[in-house]
């Protein structure tokens, strides 16, 4: 793969960083809009929607069938775009539980490499609970934990590895990791572990690994060293482009309440109805009981609101999607899940009874409230342990939140 048709153009320190040189050209356009139509295994399919999923992100529908076709494929994405997903899903799509070794052990079919241990272990996360119809067994080989536990868990057989390259070398190199059914290699967020100086370990890694293994990588920005690593590696690529989502916080007014303990959120919430003239507002908790729970307490206190997350069915989602939209419920408490999907034009307020537990969701939440050059409002709520959380906020999107002022209602 040659490195032209890549530009350098920095852009300004704005929201959309992160993406501004090394812009890799697409040459997929295969799109598939739903999970159904992915000829993926029943089993697959019913992990993904009771873990939640329902539409399939933009890498999602572009990722997944060449992973699914074993072939090598770049994808270019943030994280918070749904890209773990992509190649957790691409990995139980091809492995086989069933498959034994000789001794009747369970084999490592593929091997995923990510630059942080709390990254290795979210993923191996994503791929239990998507694969938890299939049984599938999937261990994390980490630095800084024991080493007889790695040995115990390998020899007893796991379907699918994940870990960082030191440890996982480690592994293969003691003979405990055997790699000769390993057929998918997943390099996760490539440009981190390279400008870590994790080069020579996957080097190394790759030469243990059998000659027809398929290469996904993922990389948030495609610096000379990840392009060598593509280059050395993997045939006839498959290159994935996805471009951040211009989402803007202009336009948008944020304020932060301190409310010290959760058991306080409620009370302010209450006292916000009492001051705010609401034309459509959305509340967004970090978990379904969560929203059932404070749906329910906002009914008991008389206030009309509806709910919404992923446990519902599709059908019950679209009739409070339609009210609200139509205007015949105001207020929606929803779930981080469906912040990318709602898209309603007279929302002007939104409240984070949760701060998101991923900064990236922050924009997804509140760069709706502003649409289509309608200003806009966000309070978020503030606990003691969400200070450096909220602090986390303002320097990744280069943003002030200021305290709420008493006369809140005139400002929004």
């Amino acid at each position: 793969m040659s490195s032209e048709g890549y530009s350098e153009q920095s852009g300004p320190d704005d929201v959309s960083h992160g993406m501004d040189h090394d812009l890799i050209e697409s040459n997929w356009d295969e799109v598939v809009e739903s999970f159904d139509d992915m000829n993926l295994k029943e089993a697959l399919l019913r992990g993904i929607y009771a873990y939640g999923f329902e539409k399939p992100s933009a890498i999602q529908q572009r990722a997944i069938r060449p992973c699914c076709q074993a072939r090598d494929v770049i994808a270019q994405a943030q994280s918070g775009t749904g890209k773990t997903a992509t190649f957790a899903i691409s990995i139980l799509q091809e492995i086989d539980t069933n498959y034994k070794d000789k001794n009747g052990c369970d084999c490592c079919q593929a091997l995923v490499l990510a630059p942080t241990r709390e990254l290795a272990q979210q993923i191996q996360k994503v791929v239990l609970a998507l694969g938890d119809y299939m049984h599938v067994k999937c261990h994390a080989c980490i630095g800084g934990t024991n080493v007889r536990e790695d040995r115990m868990k390998l020899e007893e057989g796991v379907h699918v590895v994940v870990g960082t390259p030191g440890r996982v070398f480690d592994m293969i190199n003691r003979g405990v990791l055997n790699t000769r059914d390993i057929k998918l290699f997943v390099l996760d967020e490539a440009d981190e572990m390279l400008s870590r100086g994790f080069k020579d370990q996957i080097y190394d890694v790759f030469t243990r690994l059998p000659t027809s293994v398929q290469v996904v990588l993922l990389s948030a920005t495609m610096p000379t060293d990840v392009l060598e690593v593509t280059n050395k590696f993997m045939r006839d690529v498959v290159r994935i482009l996805v471009k951040r989502e211009e989402v803007t916080l202009e336009g948008i007014k944020q304020f932060f309440v301190l409310v010290e303990k959760e058991d306080w959120k409620l009370d302010t919430l209450c006292d916000l109805y009492e001051t705010l003239t609401i034309t459509q507002a959305v509340i967004f908790a970090n978990t379904r009981r969560k929203v059932d729970w404070l749906a329910a307490k906002m009914t008991e206190k008389d206030h009309t609101v509806s709910s919404m997350h992923g446990d519902m069915s599709q059908k019950e989602r679209d009739i409070i999607m339609k009210e609200f939209r139509s205007g015949s419920s105001r207020v929606l408490i929803t779930t981080d899940l469906l912040a990318r999907g709602i898209d309603v034009h007279q929302v002007s307020l939104v409240i984070n009874y949760d701060l998101p537990s991923n900064r990236e969701n922050y924009i997804h939440r509140i760069g709706r409230g502003g649409r289509f050059g309608r200003k806009g409002a966000a309070i978020n709520f503030v606990t003691n342990d969400d200070v450096r959380m909220l602090k986390d906020i303002e320097q990744y999107y280069n943003t002030k939140i200021e305290e709420m002022p008493m006369n809140v209602a005139d400002l929004i």
